[in-house]
């Protein structure tokens, strides 16, 4: 059995700790309070529709701006556990989403919009929350960076395949969509901080907060949308989410110790298959299905947030 050295925190973990633990104590109220904006005030955001795939654009190309050669060559390194993470993620959401619709015996708009998130692409949290886990965090950005780049040609066709019985589905009009609002946006992000590192760099601590506020508004303008139908569905949609991110986050882990990955390596598969971009879902759901079809996004962004702190905790204080 190995012994391991003791962890020395340096003071610049501990500011970084400080301020990942702020983030998502933050974000899932900000959310949570949109959310309950858009229901109060629904007419006040009529016609809002139309901003959420560029909103979504904004936070995927914030996401790109963050990225940087390392998590690639990350990639290179370990692609049999990037291909694991990969994998699991891309059938343990999906098949979970459509088991769910099933088991809940869903309406077809909720049961699409619960299918859409499992097909969705990695979390944009799951990195800071894998970090808060003592997990992984290596891996998680590689397998978050490979899912939001697959998703183009991974998302739509999941979604024929299991969303396609309850609603039609256009694959084709999808992928087009999830290249202007995902893959472009990031690419560019990625082209600015190679090329202009150095201002980018005093940027990086304001886009975590600029993404928040952006996915904030894209869950008011969601819920406004379908706030008729919230009232009579909340509690059936909010079980859903709870089943699907639960189970998503405990059959992630359980797939990482089966694969021999180890704790660190296990944790940060829990977070990569468990928490979904819930925006990218709301944006896709509420063009291709419903505003109703994209409730079970905006409840899931709220909801994976919350649950994924309070994984995350425990499982800190269990390494310890």
């Amino acid at each position: 059995m190995r012994t391991e050295e003791p962890v020395h925190v340096s003071n610049d973990d501990g500011v970084r700790d400080r301020a990942a633990r702020r983030a998502v104590t933050v974000f899932p109220i900000l959310v949570l309070a949109a959310g309950a904006l858009g229901l109060l005030l629904p007419g006040g955001f009529t016609g809002w529709g139309g901003a959420v795939p560029y909103l979504l654009g904004v936070v995927m190309f914030c996401m790109g701006v963050t990225m940087t050669p390392q998590d690639f060559r990350g990639v290179a390194r370990r692609p049999w556990a990037v291909a694991l993470g990969l994998g699991a993620h891309y059938v343990i959401m999906p098949s979970l989403g459509w088991a769910i619709a099933h088991l809940l015996q869903l309406p077809p708009q909720l049961a699409a919009g619960v299918i859409l998130v499992g097909c969705a692409p990695s979390g944009t949290a799951s990195n800071v929350v894998t970090y808060l886990a003592r997990g992984d965090v290596a891996l998680s950005v590689s397998v978050a960076t490979v899912s939001t780049l697959a998703a183009p040609l991974v998302t739509p066709p999941l979604t024929l395949l299991l969303a396609g019985a309850y609603l039609p589905v256009d694959a084709g009009s999808m992928v087009t969509d999830i290249l202007k609002t995902v893959l472009l946006p990031v690419l560019a992000g990625l082209a600015v901080r190679l090329l202009a590192g150095r201002w980018v760099e005093r940027a990086l601590p304001a886009l975590p907060w600029l993404s928040a506020v952006t996915i904030g508004v894209i869950v008011t303008v969601v819920v406004a949308g379908s706030a008729d139908a919230i009232k009579s569905a909340a509690l059936l949609v909010l079980v859903a989410v709870v089943l699907h991110n639960g189970l998503g986050l405990a059959l992630g882990y359980g797939a990482g110790r089966l694969a021999g990955l180890g704790e660190p390596g296990s944790r940060a598969m829990s977070f990569e298959v468990g928490m979904q971009n819930s925006g990218l879902a709301a944006s896709l759901a509420a063009a291709h299905f419903s505003p109703l079809a994209a409730l079970p996004a905006a409840v899931f962004s709220v909801w994976h947030n919350v649950s994924g702190a309070l994984a995350a905790a425990w499982l800190s204080r269990r390494g310890r």
